[in-house]
């Protein structure tokens, strides 16, 4: 899915909501746990609930790789059933990849080849070699780890150099001169408010996805008024404050409903655009 057309969806649906598909068998309903595969039930479900609020899902690949063998099937499962039911989603695998350039050539062709995702985030540490491997791809996204919502991000992310830029700055900067705004996007915790305006002052164009908005207090209003432009330019995850709405049988009605409510709340912000 390449820019043109992710805005699009998101115009036409009137939701920049992405549903991180965090699925922890320990907090999904008990019905479900004599389900041969209680993953892909509980993220079928989810996703059927879900769709008509969103443009995008996020499973996080560690809520299926410590499953083994039987958690990376569900994931498989579940992003085989987006691409056959919901083409029309934007998929993204958390993994936050990244290494040297063979190694990240070789997650590039794992996520984008064998799965078929749309975007993979990535951790941009070991610099341009590590990164430009994933850029290769026709209309797929890399997702630069930039600003995160973390307690420990303050450790590195915030330190500023000599000329006073900071660490999440020269990351956004740089990066820029590998990809474009048509095929990056960075991650920027919904808890930093303001601070938005600092990202959109370095990357006035680019797609941010936003993590933090619902269970980790971040607020989708100040996230708005300070990152989101004219083409949107935003993807909202939320993942905890939807999938853990119900624990019952009715869960998945939860789940639904949680999304309408963020969603409703994105076409007043897509309306004053």
């Amino acid at each position: 899915m390449n820019r043109a057309e992710l805005v699009k969806e998101i115009f036409r649906k009137k939701t920049f909501l992405c549903v991180g598909l965090d699925t922890d068998t320990n907090k999904i309903p008990e019905c479900l746990k004599t389900e041969d595969d209680p993953i892909f039930a509980f993220n079928k479900a989810i996703i059927d609930a879900t769709a008509p609020y969103c443009v995008a899902y996020k499973p996080n690949l560690a809520f299926y790789e410590c499953y083994g063998l039987d958690g990376m099937a569900a994931f498989e499962k579940t992003i085989d059933y987006l691409r056959k039911f919901y083409p029309d989603h934007f998929i993204i695998a958390d993994a936050k990849r990244g290494d040297i350039g063979n190694t990240s050539a070789m997650y590039a062709k794992t996520f984008f080849d064998t799965y078929g995702v749309d975007a993979l985030t990535v951790a941009p540490y070991m610099g341009e070699d590590s990164v430009t491997p994933f850029l290769a791809y026709k209309d797929k996204w890399v997702i630069v780890l930039a600003l995160t919502s973390n307690k420990g991000s303050l450790d590195f992310q915030l330190t500023e150099d000599r000329d006073g830029e900071r660490l999440f700055e020269k990351v956004i900067r740089k990066t820029q001169q590998w990809g474009s705004p048509d095929n990056m996007m960075y991650v920027v915790g919904a808890t930093r408010g303001e601070m938005f305006k600092d990202i959109r002052r370095v990357a006035p164009d680019s797609f941010l996805l936003v993590p933090g908005v619902g269970a980790q207090g971040g607020s989708l209003q100040e996230v708005c008024k300070y990152g989101i432009i004219k083409d949107c330019g935003l993807l909202v995850n939320s993942s905890r404050g939807i999938i853990y709405a119900g624990h019952d049988a009715d869960f998945a009605a939860a789940s639904a409903a949680a999304a309408k409510k963020l969603q409703e709340q994105m076409v007043v912000e897509l309306a004053a655009l």
